[in-house]
């Protein structure tokens, strides 16, 4: 309990303070995805959205973004290393080396699908302060105003989505950053344990660029339709929401804003790591 409290509090604190941090891209690259063609690209959605909206619409969604990832990081994190430890144990110490691959996929899966419970709410929230600014006034009043009017169901329409989006996007990265770190020290001249704190916070955050963009790629077009479906008010199943979703926005479409979240997503990581 004591080590899940310990991962749990530094998740939670690291995830709120790193996705508040990169709120204005967050809100970009929102945008992009639900107005597509609107914006030639990030650059230009920084540039417009303070000189058409205000500078304060780049802050749109800070409320929820710090309460909901403050919740998602405790969960996922504390989770994790239970999860890991649990998976390790049943395995046996020679089975948990040998299989450790495995283990942190399914271990960070579990964990990632516990604390999407607790997000959902708050993401949904987020998306619409971004797409409806005049929907709330920050996040207790979107909140109790979608609870009102469409009810808790409501915020989880996204479930789905959200859940395809993380889970993938949470296993590549913890898996590739792990890979990533064992390939680069096999090919360095010196032992980890030989080098310096700075070489290996530089392999850390090396690790971390390549693990950022590979996790952010694969899970965009869930993120994508996320967006998409959290904007307004949706009807019908979550399969014909995601059949039409896609119909409508094509392959190129399903990956807007790639280039803002990878942008944030190697922000963050960097920073938690």
């Amino acid at each position: 309990m004591g080590t899940f409290l310990r991962f749990g509090l530094a998740g939670a604190l690291c995830c709120s303070i790193t996705h508040t941090a990169v709120v204005p891209i967050d809100v970009v690259k929102t945008r992009l995805q639900i107005s597509p063609g609107k914006y030639k690209g990030m650059i230009d959605g920084f540039r417009r959205i303070p000189a058409e909206e205000g500078a304060a619409m780049l802050l749109k969604g800070a409320g929820p973004t710090a309460v909901g990832y403050f919740l998602q990081g405790a969960f996922k994190f504390g989770f994790n290393e239970f999860f890991k430890g649990k998976f390790s144990a049943a395995a046996g110490p020679e089975n948990a080396k040998t299989y450790r691959v495995p283990i942190w996929l399914g271990a960070s899966a579990c964990a990632e699908f516990i604390a999407d419970l607790f997000l959902c709410p708050l993401e949904a929230t987020r998306i619409r302060l971004v797409a409806q600014p005049d929907f709330g006034r920050g996040l207790s009043d979107a909140f109790v105003k979608i609870l009102r009017q469409e009810g808790f169901l409501a915020f989880y329409t996204g479930l789905p989505p959200l859940l395809l989006k993380q889970v993938p996007y949470t296993m590549a990265k913890f898996s590739v950053f792990e890979a990533a770190s064992e390939l680069i020290y096999k090919n360095l001249p010196k032992k980890k344990e030989d080098m310096s704190t700075g070489a290996q916070l530089t392999v850390s955050l090396g690790s971390g660029v390549i693990a950022g963009v590979a996790a952010a790629i694969i899970s965009q077009p869930a993120d994508t339709v996320l967006s998409k479906i959290n904007q307004e008010k949706t009807s019908g199943s979550f399969m014909s929401n995601l059949v039409r979703i896609c119909k409508r926005l094509g392959v190129k479409g399903l990956f807007l804003g790639t280039g803002a979240r990878c942008v944030m997503v190697i922000f963050f990581f960097n920073f938690f790591f």
